[in-house]
């Protein structure tokens, strides 16, 4: 079954990203390739649990097992050591990545309390977006009754654009809500 995102992607943003950009091949339009979902959890270093307990939230956001994440070097003010564990990272891609992409248009980002949109300046100069999320509770997945602290995410989602511009008008047409 094909996900919604990808059908609209195909029958109404390629046409019209086509139009406006004046692209004379559809392999031209720019497309999503990836998804990354992190969560750095500073206390997994110290304690196990905290970051198993992360890795299965995370995997029920995602819908894919995330992989443990370690500390390149040692940083003496935070109390990590090289090589210890401190977050969990899922990468998404295909038909996963449009349903998660879909899932937090449409579902997760109306929960979020006061929510204004996302600013436009947090793309970078290859045409990837990057934001932030407070609390993993929004997430109709997670039940907040087991949820032991909060976690905080970030999410980054790497187009083949290559301006700013056309990864602009990429995000909004998938409906990606952004400030006014």
């Amino acid at each position: 079954m094909i996900p919604r995102l990808l059908e609209k992607y195909r029958n109404e943003i390629t046409p019209s990203i086509m139009q406006k950009f004046n692209f004379k091949n559809k392999l031209q339009v720019p497309r999503l390739k990836k998804i990354v979902i992190n969560m750095g959890v500073g206390q997994g270093a110290a304690d196990i649990k905290i970051l198993e307990e992360a890795r299965s939230q995370l995997s029920l956001i995602a819908g894919q097992r995330p992989i443990i994440t370690k500390a390149r070097k040692a940083i003496s003010n935070f109390k990590i050591r090289k090589g210890s564990s401190i977050g969990c990272k899922v990468t998404l891609r295909g038909y996963i990545m449009y349903e998660f992409l879909d899932r937090l248009i449409s579902a997760v980002l109306p929960r979020i309390k006061d929510f204004r949109g996302f600013p436009e300046s947090s793309f970078d100069n290859k045409g990837s977006y990057s934001l932030g999320i407070a609390e993993q509770t929004i997430f109709p997945e997670i039940d907040i009754d087991k949820v032991g602290r909060l976690q905080g995410m970030d999410i980054t989602i790497v187009t083949t654009a290559s301006s700013r511009a056309e990864a602009f008008e990429l995000l909004k047409a998938c409906g990606f809500p952004f400030r006014r």
